[in-house]
């Protein structure tokens, strides 16, 4: 696991999920469960903008995007490499 992932996960845990007695992994689905809301995405959106230092288009907050923190991770590793 890398570490963008774990700290991910770990913070959508902790300042994000709407239930925090339920176990969040890196394949937790975090929208259809509702564990996580619109309001909850864009503060994914602020975090990730905030520790990785780059934007996110509003376009690419789209499902497939923020279904899991694994996938979250994966889309935010891919902005990392498109945009050095």
């Amino acid at each position: 696991m890398s570490d963008l992932l774990a700290k991910l996960t770990k913070w959508i845990a902790t300042e994000v999920a709407l239930d925090p007695a339920v176990l969040i992994d890196v394949d937790t689905e975090l929208l259809v469960s509702g564990l996580v809301d619109s309001l909850g995405v864009v503060q994914i959106v602020s975090w990730l903008e905030e520790q990785l230092e780059l934007h996110i288009d509003p376009v690419d907050v789209v499902f497939e995007n923020f279904e899991t923190p694994a996938a979250i991770s994966d889309f935010a590793e891919r902005l990392q490499s498109a945009t050095s």
